[in-house]
This record gives structure tokens, sequence and C-alpha cells, in this order.
């Protein structure tokens, strides 16, 4: 292992921690959407820990309903997806909805490039990681916003 990757797993490590030491510690609800059930698992897989309790969607109508009933803290959303409307519709439903708005939404898509990820945050994504991706990187992030969310709805 490099430096480099331990100093990074060793600061993921510290978030992580932080979190499960935050006096209001819970179990976070996160979803996962995209039509791959490989990649909902690969996601799974590297975001496996007991402070997750993961929900899975593979359309759009699916990442709606679970939404609206199980309310997760953040979710992971593709942008292509079938049917009727893609990841990007998702998203400003989600964060036009006055009950919904705070929910986290990291978008994970292939669709790379700079005017790709500027639709992303015009829809009103929290953040954008382009695949493939670091599992480092998706972890990191993952523990990020929610310890931020610890912090704020203190």
């Amino acid at each position: 292992m490099t430096d480099k990757a331990f100093s990074e797993l060793a600061e993921i490590s510290y978030w992580l921690h932080k979190i499960k030491e935050a006096p209001n510690h819970r179990r976070y609800k996160l979803l996962i959407v995209d039509d791959q059930p490989e990649i909902r698992n690969l996601l799974t897989l590297t975001l496996d820990s007991d402070d997750y309790e993961v929900h899975h969607a593979n359309d759009w109508t699916t990442a709606l309903e679970i939404t609206k009933t199980v309310k997760p803290d953040l979710i992971l959303l593709d942008i292509m997806m079938p049917g009727e409307h893609d990841g990007l519709e998702v998203c400003r439903r989600i964060k036009n909805d006055k009950d919904l708005s705070s929910t986290i939404i990291i978008i994970v898509s292939a669709r790379s490039q700079a005017a790709d990820q500027a639709e992303g945050f015009k829809a009103g994504a929290d953040d954008y990681l382009a695949k493939p991706f670091s599992p480092l990187s998706l972890i990191d992030k993952v523990g990020t916003f929610l310890t931020k969310t610890v912090h704020t709805t203190k």
C-alpha cells in the first residue's frame, strides 16, 4: 500500500469514526439508483457498513416512490435510466419537493464531461462522481456529507 493510499484510508476511517461518535448517531438511510444491478451491488459493497440502511431502485418511478416513503439521507443517483425520465429529472423533483429537498444527492454517472456535471448541479445535485470512480473517493464523499448533516442537525 502506498503512503498516499494509506493516508486516504486513514482519513476515511477518521470520518467514519466521527460519524459513529456523534451524539445523535443513527443508522443512515441510503438509496442507490442505477439500472445496472452490477453497479448497485458494487456501490452497496463499497459502502458496506452497519451504519447504513441501503435501499435500491432501478428506474425513476421506483426511485421517487422509495424517496417519498423511506426519506433517505443520501441518494447515489445515476443519470442514464430507462423510462420516461432520467436521473436529472429525478433530482429536480426531489429538490423541488419541500419535504424532500434536504436529501443529499450525489450523481454517479458515466457522463463525465464538464457540461454533464454542470447539468447535474443545475438539477440540484450536491455532488457529482464520474464512473469509473475510486471506492475511497465514494466512501469519503458519503462520509463527509453525512458528517456535515450530523453537525447541522444538532
